[in-house]
């Protein structure tokens, strides 16, 4: 752990080195990007490809590639924005593999599935091969957007007459973890229309995701959360062995190390950072990471101190307890928040950046970085404050291709 002072220290520094490295790097766009077509593996606390070669992430989340894909008024977003991030080295896309009910579902209702919307997901995975970017794909969402639990709850209640009465009971009803199932071994077993090749064998796909963040607040022992990964965890596996598996966590800490809640954010989840991702099927581990969020009304001092003590103990937690690899999976600076600049967004990009350098550079756990969005232009009426236009922000973009770059530089 860094003290205050150093802390400030480094920060300060990292800002300074973050704005003259996005200065020069406008001048030439990174041209490096993931290239291996392997499936990535895990060795120890490390990912790998081909020939045994180490793999390093800098990627972008994006949720809406099948939604705009599946659009052919909006489908050149998504091959420009795969084209852009491949430009600065971006390596991997993080994406949902779901719209469950609503105006633009991919599943309509239990097990039955929008065709149109599929081959759009088909087309993300047809694009993201052809620009050599890996893709996480999430299963279902923790909240309402797009459907979520909540949906599957209600599809409980119409379609199955089930007494259900909080979303979290999507977690142990057996008949709505089925509708769940049914759902992974749709998304697993489907044949993508434009390549041939079945998602289960297609080493485009980096991970599965169990879920965008699960939480199960009614029940903060953290059991049924375990139990449930537990079962889905086996489940993926036992219909697709090539891919690694994430839950989809941000990493709260819970009962198996009650000492280590002092990190967490002052409140509890019902997830338990380390026993979840003990779970044999897991593969590696993720942490999300929004100080402007959880430690609102901070100053920009505390906020980073938090970071750095968030980041520091997880990875320390990944290479010690779990020895398994740790991404950081989503992280991002709201335009939306008190105080924001550019300025401090690249700082704080470069900031996480350096620690995943350093942890890779030095034989560490963490492997990788995925921020928190990524869009291109004429998509202002998506933007939540946390995207990233990589034409509209050409020092953020300077600093994410920078890290890829100097990831590069260890393969």
């Amino acid at each position: 752990m860094m003290g205050k002072e150093r802390l400030i220290s480094s920060y300060l520094l990292v800002a300074i080195f973050v704005m003259g490295m996005a200065c020069f790097l406008q001048q030439g766009e990174c041209q490096y990007a993931g290239r291996g077509r392997g499936f990535a593996r895990t060795s120890g606390t490390r990912f790998i490809t081909d020939g045994n070669r180490p793999l390093f992430l800098n990627g972008f989340n994006a949720y809406w590639l099948m939604q705009f894909a599946s659009n052919p008024s909006q489908k050149t977003k998504v091959t420009t924005t795969l084209q852009q991030a491949s430009r600065y080295g971006m390596n991997v896309a993080r994406t949902w593999a779901f719209s469950d009910g609503g105006s633009t579902p991919l599943q309509i209702s239990p097990g039955q599935y929008n065709e149109d919307m599929f081959k759009g997901l088909d087309f993300v995975l047809s694009e993201a091969r052809k620009y050599g970017v890996y893709v996480i794909l999430s299963f279902v969402n923790n909240y309402n957007d797009y459907g979520g639990k909540n949906q599957y709850v209600q599809w409980g209640r119409q379609h199955g007459g089930q007494n259900l009465n909080s979303d979290d009971d999507f977690y142990s009803n057996s008949m709505v973890k089925d509708y769940y199932k049914n759902h992974i071994k749709a998304v697993i077993t489907r044949m993508n229309t434009i390549t041939g090749v079945a998602y289960k064998d297609d080493p485009t796909i980096f991970a599965w995701e169990l879920m965008n963040e699960p939480r199960c607040q009614s029940d903060l022992s953290g059991r049924v959360l375990q139990d449930w990964i537990k079962e889905m965890a086996g489940y993926v596996k036992s219909l697709d062995r090539n891919h690694l598996l994430e839950i989809g966590l941000e990493g709260f800490y819970g009962e198996s190390m009650p000492e280590k809640k002092v990190f967490n954010p002052g409140y509890q989840v019902g997830t338990d950072f380390i026993a979840n991702n003990q779970i044999p099927e897991i593969d590696f581990a993720t942490i999300h990471l929004y100080p402007d969020q959880w430690v609102s009304g901070s100053s920009e001092e505390a906020q980073m101190a938090f970071v750095d003590k968030w980041v520091q103990a997880h990875i320390q937690d990944s290479n010690s307890v779990l020895r398994k690899p740790i991404v950081i999976a989503e992280f991002g600076k709201s335009s939306r928040s008190a105080g924001y600049t550019v300025e401090k967004r690249d700082a704080y990009f470069g900031m996480l950046y350096n620690a995943i350098y350093m942890s890779a550079k030095n034989g560490g756990a963490c492997n990788g970085g995925i921020f928190w969005q990524l869009m291109t232009q004429g998509m202002d009426n998506m933007k939540d404050g946390y995207e990233v236009v990589l034409a509209e922000s050409p020092t953020t973009a300077g600093v994410i291709g920078q890290q890829s770059r100097k990831l590069s530089a260890l393969t």
